[in-house]
C-alpha cells in the first residue's frame, strides 16, 4: 500500500540527499505533507506545452523549442498571460525505488489561474515523478487570467511523496470514508459518496453576504506573486451577486466559488480534489487540488473550512445551481501524522476559509 510521506520524512529526505536543494531551504517550504518547489534563476518562453517522453531529457527539447530566455534574478520578470514558459527549479531529486512523487499547483497559484505543471526528464505524464527518479525538475507555467511577476525563489507548485509499503489500494474506498466520517466528521452536513466525498457548490444568497463568487476581469495590471495583501479585489475581479441560486458559467471565463460543505481533513489523512468529472458537467474545478492533514479542522475538532473552487467552463455555457455536485475529494492515508498540521504554523493562509481569493488581495 502506498501512503503519503509526512513533513518529518520529507526533511529526512533532504538530509539524506534524496531531495537536493540548489539554495538554502526557505521558511515554510516543507508543508505538513508536501514540499514547495521554487523557481530557478531563468525561464524559457516556448511556443507550446510538451512532454519529453521516455527517450528524451527536457533540456533536449528546450534546445529545439525555446525562443526567448528570461532572467528571473533580482526583481524577476513578467510572465505574460496566454504564453507558455518552462522554468528549471531549485530542487532536484534522487529518489529510492520505493518512493514516487506527485505535484500540483499551490492554492494561491490556482486561485490566480496560473496553469502550472511539473515536468521531469524521460517523463510521459505531467505532475508525476516515477519511483527511483534521479534528475532535475522543471515547471511549465502559463498565466491564464493575469500576467504575473515572478522571480528566483517564487513558489508556484508543490510536490508530495508516496512511499510503497505493502500491496494494496492507496486511496480510501467509499466504505472506508463512511467509517472514517462516523469517527471523525469529514463534512458538516450529509456525506455524499461517489468514489470519494462529493462536494456541492454554494450559490445561496445567505452563504457569503450576497456575493457568491468572483469572475476574473479580462484586462488588469500585473500581479507580483510574492506580494501578499497588496491588491484591491475590484481591480482584478468582478463580484458575482446571488441570483436565485443560479450562475451561468461563460466559456473561457475563470471563476472563484466555494463549496456548501465545510471540511476537515483528519491528521492521518490527506485529500485531493479530482480536477474534472465529465459526468457532472463540462467544466474544470480546482486546479490546486491538494489538502494537507489538518486542513479545515476547527477549534472543536469539527469541519470549519470550505473548499474554494477554481472553475472554468469548457466549450459551452453551463448553468450551475445552488447545491449542485461540483467535485469530489479523494482521500489517502499518511504514513504518519505530521509534526505540525495545517493551520498550526504561520504559513497556513486558508485555514478556516469561506469564499476567499488568493492571499495577494486585501480581504475585508
Amino acid at each position: 500500500m502506498s501512503s503519503v510521506l509526512s513533513s518529518r520524512q520529507i526533511e529526512a529526505m533532504i538530509d539524506a540527499g534524496a531531495i537536493r536543494l540548489a539554495a538554502p531551504p526557505a521558511h515554510g517550504q516543507v508543508q505538513p505533507a508536501s514540499l514547495d518547489l521554487r523557481l530557478g534563476p531563468k525561464a524559457w518562453r516556448v511556443r507550446a506545452s510538451f512532454l519529453p517522453g521516455k527517450a528524451r531529457r527536457v533540456g533536449e527539447l528546450l534546445s529545439a523549442l525555446k525562443y526567448d530566455e528570461i532572467s528571473l534574478e533580482g526583481d524577476g520578470a513578467v510572465l505574460e498571460r496566454g504564453c507558455f514558459y518552462v522554468v528549471p527549479l531549485l530542487e532536484s531529486l534522487a529518489l529510492g525505488p520505493d518512493v514516487a512523487g506527485a505535484a500540483n499547483p499551490k492554492s494561491s497559484t490556482g486561485r490566480l489561474d496560473i496553469f502550472t505543471r511539473l515536468i521531469t526528464d524521460h517523463g510521459d505524464r505531467f505532475d508525476e515523478v516515477a519511483p527511483g527518479y534521479t534528475g532535475p525538475l522543471y515547471a511549465e507555467v502559463s498565466p491564464r487570467s493575469f500576467s504575473v511577476r515572478v522571480r528566483q525563489g517564487s513558489r508556484l507548485n508543490q510536490l508530495r511523496f508516496r512511499g510503497q509499503t505493502t500491496p494494496g489500494a492507496a486511496t480510501l474506498s467509499d466504505a472506508d470514508l463512511a467509517e472514517l466520517h462516523r469517527r471523525s466528521p469529514l463534512v458538516d452536513g450529509p456525506l455524499n459518496l461517489r468514489d470519494g466525498v462529493v462536494l456541492r457548490v454554494a450559490l445561496d444568497a445567505d452563504a457569503f453576504g450576497g456575493v457568491v463568487g468572483y469572475r476574473a476581469q479580462k484586462h488588469t495590471d500585473v500581479i507580483d506573486v510574492d506580494r501578499i495583501g497588496a491588491y484591491a479585489i475590484d481591480d482584478y475581479w468582478d463580484r458575482l451577486p446571488a441570483r436565485d441560486g443560479r450562475l451561468i458559467l461563460d466559456p473561457g471565463d475563470f471563476y472563484i466559488l466555494a463549496s456548501r460543505e465545510r471540511l476537515a481533513i483528519p491528521a492521518d489523512f490527506a485529500a485531493e480534489m479530482a480536477p474534472m468529472d465529465a459526468a457532472i458537467g463540462e467544466f474544470r474545478v480546482h486546479y490546486a487540488g491538494f489538502f494537507d492533514p489538518g486542513f479545515g479542522v476547527g477549534a472543536d475538532g469539527g469541519p470549519a473550512a470550505r473548499a474554494v473552487l477554481e472553475v472554468r467552463s469548457r466549450e459551452v455555457p453551463f448553468i450551475l445551481e445552488d447545491g449542485q455536485f461540483i467535485g469530489r475529494l479523494v482521500y489517502e492515508r499518511m504514513t504518519e501524522a505530521p509534526q505540525a498540521l495545517y493551520g498550526q504554523s504561520g504559513v497556513s493562509n486558508y485555514q478556516g476559509q469561506g469564499l476567499k481569493l488568493s492571499k495577494h488581495f486585501v480581504q475585508r
